[in-house]
């Protein structure tokens, strides 16, 4: 397993950008995939963004899709994601998550390893 630890949340206006960072200890961090997902306040955890171990893949939510970009930088051990054009909506705590497996990306149940989260606040 792999011990994630994100950053860069914060409080934004609507229209605004944030860059969350997810970064990985361990030499296997390439071997895994990512992914993001978050949890608004009384709502359930839900996929956000998804990118395969060698990073040539890419998924992402419906809600999110044209605004948000996930990468990563596997000799940084670091995944990213890029958010921009920030809606309310967008309010959670997102957490990063890594699965062995190119595969299910949307499915949280198959992550191995999960952070602590970030809280991203985006106000109207």
């Amino acid at each position: 397993q792999v011990q994630l630890v994100e950053s860069g949340g914060g409080l934004v206006q609507a229209g605004g950008s944030l860059r969350l960072s997810c970064a990985a200890s361990g030499r296997t961090f390439s071997s895994y995939a990512m992914g993001w997902f978050r949890r608004a306040p009384g709502k359930e955890r839900e996929f956000v963004a998804a990118i395969s171990s060698g990073g040539d893949s890419t998924y992402y939510a419906d809600s999110v899709k044209g605004r948000f970009t996930i990468s990563r930088d596997n000799a940084e051990n670091t995944v990213y994601l890029q958010m921009n054009s920030l809606k309310p909506e967008d309010t959670a705590v997102y957490y990063c998550a890594a699965k062995s497996g190119n595969y299910n990306y949307k499915v949280a149940i198959g992550y191995n390893s999960w952070g602590h989260g970030t809280q991203v606040t985006v106000s109207s």
